[in-house]
C-alpha cells in the first residue's frame, strides 16, 4: 500500500510539473514585445515588394511603451498599449516620415493595419494581427 500511495505521489508531481511548465510557455509565446516582427502577409495576400530590402517590420518597446519599425521605406513610431494575458493591442496614431517610395500602397496598408488592429494571435514564430473576430488584417514573422 505504501509502494501505491508513493506512485500516486510522484505521478502527482510530475503532473503539476507538466502544467505549471506548459502555462509559462503559453504565457511566454504570447509576449510579442522586444521583438521584430516582419510582414510578410496583408489582408490573406503574401506582400510582393518590388524592393526586397525595404519589408516593413514593428517592434514594441515595454520601457516606454512605443512601437517603432519601417513602413517600406518611412520609419514610423508611435505608443502602444497591449493587455497580454487576454491577447489585446492597440495602435496610436504615431508618426512618419514622408519620402515617396516604390512600395507606397503596401507601406500605407501596413499602417492601415497596425492603427485598425484590436487584437493578436501568435502561432510559433508567426503572429497576426487582427481585428474583431475577422480574418487577420496582416501577419508577420518573427525576425531573428
Amino acid at each position: 500500500m505504501k509502494k501505491l500511495h508513493n506512485y500516486v505521489l510522484i505521478l502527482s508531481v510530475l503532473i503539476l510539473a507538466i502544467c505549471c511548465t506548459a502555462k509559462t510557455a503559453d504565457k511566454n509565446s504570447n509576449d510579442i514585445t522586444g521583438k521584430t516582427w516582419k510582414l510578410i502577409e496583408i489582408n490573406g495576400q503574401p506582400i510582393q515588394l518590388k524592393n526586397p530590402k525595404n519589408n516593413p517590420y514593428f517592434k514594441l518597446n515595454m520601457t516606454d511603451m512605443r512601437y517603432e519599425g519601417n513602413a517600406g521605406c518611412n520609419g514610423l513610431g508611435g505608443t502602444f498599449e497591449i493587455k497580454q494575458d487576454i491577447m489585446r493591442i492597440k495602435f496610436n496614431q504615431g508618426i512618419s516620415t514622408m519620402m515617396a517610395c516604390d512600395d507606397l500602397e503596401i507601406e500605407q496598408r501596413f499602417t492601415k493595419a497596425l492603427l485598425a488592429a484590436d487584437n493578436y494571435s501568435v502561432s510559433g514564430k508567426i503572429l497576426s494581427l487582427n481585428k474583431a473576430k475577422m480574418a487577420p488584417l496582416a501577419k508577420f514573422s518573427l525576425q531573428e
